[in-house]
């Protein structure tokens, strides 16, 4: 009878056997590679394991278990020796190896193992199952601490208010938000205090409004996104759409006043599709005299300096009201490469401003190309000008048109100063005929401006293509990836500081720079704050450029491809977000296996730390040009005279590949674009095209181990990171929607407030999220009906009450769900 039972249940050891012999095969030879490649030796001693406890399974042996123990024991020990007590990289190592050693010890494998009537053999069974239980239980143990233990978090408190703000050059009232970033000044801070880390949990929505425009429209490129901050002024709430629709809402119940569709043209070359904001002008804000000084000369009537333009725009007023004189002024920049001002009150075309409420962006602009030039974010506003930057088409090819930054006259709409970093000297408005210089740097991002000291400040982007810079002229590699103080009056560089030395890895100041006073060393010193894609935090003084936190010009990898160069050294703050390099102990996936194949990748990259150059075997870029910073920037309290930032990691790989002609599309596969959307990474007309993609494993997830997103606070007079902890969930980006705390990156902005409160819905899981400045602790979220892939704001309604509002329209290149909402959040009435 025990024969028959035992002979019966022999399959269990054996299909378990024939397992473990496939996944021994698969480490030993994935880790054999691994050692060739000069990596670690865990998985081909981890692959014998598993084949010689599969041998002594296929065979009944009871030492099979004791076999399985060693290994368990040895990768407990190898996994807590590289990750320590981190739960997410000790479950990649240890999950599939605890998951065969709880199957080998059912009673379907163990009443199977030995001979029966043998008792040393019963024995020996008992003593091996007894060896691995405990090893199991020990793993048990360890990831019950680890899970329980977080070696990211950084715990302390930042200081409360230390200084007195100053008067700003235009007046705005305390509960209403003028800018993007409030203020020109870009702090993304708001004076109320109603909302408390006392009572934000309360916070219930107070209405919802749906916009109708969904992105993924026929002709959408792929990053069509509704990435805006809406502006409050007065009762009312404008905003804009990624299609360009302009609407006011009432600011209390979210009811939409008046709609402006501009008719934009088809077939535009578009790489992103979005408007971020829209700008504001009212010069009754401005107290009389305050910015005398920066009043520019000699501000020409509006169409007396336009050159003919050679791509047609359709005429702001089709379909729409005109409105002769409008005193107040909203500015639409648009996809098809126009500025257009609209009546605040009726949504109707101010008639007076430039060419019929619009100008022609494309005025005087080389290589015309419909949507290969335009606006995305929303434009400076001062008491006299309005000036314009806008992004050209990233790596499609090296004969873009210009980068130019130019400032109207905000009345006329009459050109004033033209800034052409690759022409830098003649800012006076080109005659008609000319063109600005082909193909230079671009400000893609949103500027600042401090009227006073009567500069504005331009985050500048690289001169495409953005891994190859043999052929950057030396005006171009001088503003490339800096920040550039223009004077308000003439355009002319006040100073420039550069954040990358010829940038080989689209590492553009993507920010916009923050800006207000700080007290260092007892002395009052007026600040910029600039985040950067690489991780630093420059703390600069607007005035002159210098470094007010020390900056120090650090070695970096040498070699790039033939033909190009790299820089010796990189600027670093000593306020920076710089991750420490990746090693393979740094490797993550699902499983063991997933891990081994990342180490090998990994392994078979090229990859020397931050700033590797690109290269044709494919170089590791850490962090990738994602950005630990992008354009939702940090946001700034200038009474407590910190930021709150929100840092994110995720490595990308960049591989140039040669190119033979000047028409073949070398690196768009099976995603080649429709219509005329741009073949993006083809760089046509220069010798390389370039690949560039996550990092990532086959099973899709990041190949470096979580977090991959924080939010983090920092004192801006010590240069220290006080607090820092891992930020968001799995839930929306995960095949199954469990919400893993794992730090996720965020692509929006934060915004703080006097209440000492701060929120952010970036985050790609769907939450919009408050904390307390003070310990960054989270305090209240809330569920978004998609991806909150913007900078939220807030306002005090006409009932008194402190509003937060929240746009909700998802990411088409993150993947996250799109959507329409627009959501405003209060206190419940009479709390």
């Amino acid at each position: 009878m025990q024969t028959s039972r035992t002979s019966s249940s022999g399959w269990a050891p054996r299909l378990l056997a024939i397992l473990l012999a496939l996944l021994g095969l698969a480490a030993l030879g994935g880790g054999l590679w691994l050692i060739v490649l000069g990596g670690s030796w865990y998985y081909s001693l981890a692959g014998a394991a598993m084949l010689g406890t599969a041998w002594l399974l296929w065979r009944r042996r009871p030492a099979a278990l004791l076999l399985y123990a060693l290994l368990t024991l040895a990768t407990l020990v190898w996994a807590v020796w590289e990750a320590g007590l981190d739960w997410w990289p000790l479950a990649a190592r240890g999950d599939v190896i605890f998951v065969l050693g709880a199957l080998l010890l059912t009673p379907w494998v163990t009443r199977a193992l030995g001979e029966p009537g043998e008792a040393r053999r019963v024995s020996a069974l008992r003593g091996s199952g007894l060896a691995l239980s405990v090893v199991l239980v020990l793993a048990l143990g360890v990831a019950g601490a680890a899970l329980f233990n977080d070696p990211h978090r950084i715990e302390g408190r930042l200081p409360e208010a230390r200084a007195t703000l100053p008067p700003e050059a235009r007046t705005i009232p305390e509960g209403e938000w003028h800018a993007y970033g409030r203020t020109g000044m870009g702090q993304r801070y708001s004076p109320l205090d109603q909302i408390t880390p006392q009572n934000v949990d309360r916070l219930e929505v107070a209405w919802q409004y749906r916009t109708g425009d969904i992105p993924g429209q026929p002709g959408d490129p792929v990053e069509t996104t509704f990435q805006v901050t809406p502006l409050k002024v007065g009762g009312r709430l404008y905003l804009c759409t990624p299609h360009q629709n302009v609407i006011a809402l009432d600011a209390d119940t979210g009811q939409e006043i008046w709609r402006y569709e501009p008719k934009i043209r088809d077939g535009l070359a578009l790489q992103h599709l979005t408007c971020r904001g829209l700008s504001y002008h009212d010069p009754a804000a401005y107290p009389a005299g305050a910015a005398a000084a920066t009043a520019p000369e000699g501000a020409r009537p509006a169409m007396e300096n336009t050159a003919a333009t050679s791509v047609s725009v359709p005429a702001a007023t089709e379909g729409a009201r005109g409105v002769d004189n409008c005193a107040r002024k909203l500015f639409m920049p648009t996809a098809d490469g126009r500025l257009i001002a609209l009546d605040p009150e009726t949504g109707g075309v101010c008639t007076s401003f430039g060419e019929g409420g619009q100008i022609n962006l494309w005025a005087n602009m080389p290589n015309p190309n419909p949507g290969g030039y335009y606006s995305t974010s929303p434009v400076v506003v001062t008491r006299n000008l309005v000036i314009v930057g806008g992004t050209v088409l990233d790596n499609v090819s090296t004969r873009e048109p210009s980068g130019v930054i130019r400032a109207f006259d905000v009345n006329s709409g009459g050109l004033v100063w033209n800034w052409d970093s690759g022409n830098p000297e003649q800012t006076e408005p080109l005659p008609a005929g000319q063109t600005y210089t082909p193909n230079s740097p671009n400000s893609w991002s949103i500027s600042s401006v401090d009227e006073a000291l009567g500069l504005v400040y331009v985050p500048m982007g690289n001169q495409p293509p953005d891994q190859w810079g043999a052929n950057r002229d030396e005006d171009s590699a001088r503003y490339s990836s800096a920040v550039v103080a223009l004077e308000l009056a003439t355009g002319r560089v006040r100073w420039v500081f550069q954040t990358v030395h010829h940038d080989l890895w689209d590492y553009d100041v993507p920010s916009q720079p923050s800006l207000l006073d700080l007290t260092v060393n007892g002395r009052r010193v007026p600040a910029l704050v600039q985040p950067t894609k690489q991780g630093e935090l420059y703390v600069l003084n607007r005035e002159t450029g210098e470094p007010v936190l020390p900056v120090t010009e650090q070695p970096v990898p040498q070699g790039a491809v033939e033909g190009d160069r790299t820089a010796p050294t990189q600027p670093v703050s000593r306020l920076s977000y710089d991750p420490p390099p990746l090693t393979g102990a740094d490797m993550w996936g699902a499983t063991l296996f997933d891990q081994l194949a990342c180490r090998i990748q990994l392994r078979r990259l090229r990859y020397e730390g931050r700033y590797t150059p690109p290269s044709l075997q494919g170089s590791l870029v850490y962090p990738g040009n994602f950005g630990v910073f992008n354009w939702g920037s940090v946001a700034v309290d200038p009474a407590r005279q910190v930021a709150f930032t929100t840092p994110a990691y995720l490595a990308f790989i960049s591989r140039l590949v040669p190119r033979h002609d000047d028409t073949t599309l070398y690196v768009q596969g099976s995603n080649r674009p429709d219509g005329s959307l741009p073949a993006l990474n083809e760089n046509f007309g220069a010798p390389y095209a370039v690949q560039l993609y996550p990092f990532t494993s086959a099973l899709g997830l990041p190949c470096q181990a979580p977090p991959w997103g924080y939010v983090a606070g920092a004192d801006l007079t010590t240069g220290e990171i006080v607090w820092k902890h891992r930020n968001g969930t799995t839930r929306d980006a995960a095949p199954v929607p469990l919400p893993f705390r794992m730090g996720v990156p965020n692509l929006g902005g934060p915004m703080v407030t006097a209440g000492g409160v701060a929120f952010l819905s970036g985050t790609i899981d769907y939450y919009v999220r408050a904390y307390d400045v003070t310990d960054g602790r989270q305090l209240w979220e809330s569920r978004l009906p998609a991806g909150g892939q913007a900078t939220p704001m807030t306002y005090r309604g006409r009932d008194g009450r402190q509003y937060l509002l929240v746009v909700a329209g998802g990411h088409g290149s993150l993947g996250t769900k799109t959507g329409d909402h627009v959501i405003a959040y209060a206190l419940p009435r009479g709390s």
